[in-house]
């Protein structure tokens, strides 16, 4: 079966991923933060020829810390555009309370502009004005285009955090695995190929963030983390010989 485009009636035959829609957005890009910098690290390690044991420190620090660090600032962020809306939601009640006839006047001309006119124009105004929540809330809406987040700052960092660590463990799981189990393999090459996976369920995921084809969602994270491999790779392979010489 083929899942709908629109995720608004995907939320309805996905009770999983449905469940969580409004926060598929932060999972997708604190995913896609967590694989690309820590695949960067891996990546990196490798080109200076560090040991797994190395790899797996510098994975799991920069796992741990700049996941940290980016929910953190997810819910600082989070919080300041909530605290802004509360501050002017707060400054529209005074102007209701304070200047009605102004403020009556500003709903007017909003809605002439939208194209009411005459007896139908007033009706809007009236209706609106009548009740003072209703007016608040268009002022918000109209005047200053600010809608109010109804996502939890906490929920936002915490998925952030979540997302950045699970996927991002994944470039560092076949160095686990060999550390703990013995691995006879190339673990770089796994760690490319796992790391490959996961680009591309972050990548399928995006597209329902983004609204774009699964194609071009798919394609942009893997270039971008082929990107970032290769850089970090060459970076490590360029410094190895220089401190070795």
């Amino acid at each position: 079966m083929t899942l709908p485009r629109d995720p608004m009636t995907w939320h309805g035959q996905n009770s999983f991923l449905g469940k969580y829609q409004n926060y598929l957005g932060e999972f997708v890009y604190g995913g896609i933060d967590g694989s690309v910098t820590t695949f960067a690290v891996v990546a990196g390690s490798v080109g200076a020829g560090l040991d797994s044991a190395v790899i797996i420190i510098l994975g799991f620090a920069n796992l741990l810390a700049d996941g940290f660090a980016m929910s953190v600032g997810a819910f600082l962020s989070a919080k300041s555009v909530q605290a802004n809306y509360e501050k002017h939601r707060r400054q529209e009640y005074w102007e209701v309370e304070n200047l009605p006839d102004l403020e009556r006047k500003e709903v007017e001309e909003i809605y002439r502009k939208k194209g009411f006119e005459g007896d139908l124009l007033q009706q809007v105004v009236a209706v609106i004005t009548s009740d003072k929540d209703r007016w608040v809330d268009n002022m918000m809406t109209e005047e200053l285009g600010m809608i109010k987040e109804v996502k939890s700052p906490l929920a936002i960092g915490a998925v952030t955090y979540f997302s950045f660590v699970i996927i991002g463990l994944v470039p560092l799981s076949i160095y686990v695995y060999d550390y703990l189990n013995g691995f006879k393999g190339n673990q770089f090459f796994w760690s490319c190929l796992l790391t490959s996976v996961g680009f591309f369920i972050i990548g399928w995921l995006k597209t329902y963030v983004t609204q774009t084809s699964r194609f071009k969602g798919i394609l942009e994270t893997l270039v971008l983390g082929a990107i970032a491999a290769t850089v970090a790779y060459f970076v490590g392979d360029i410094l190895e010989q220089l401190i070795a010489g």
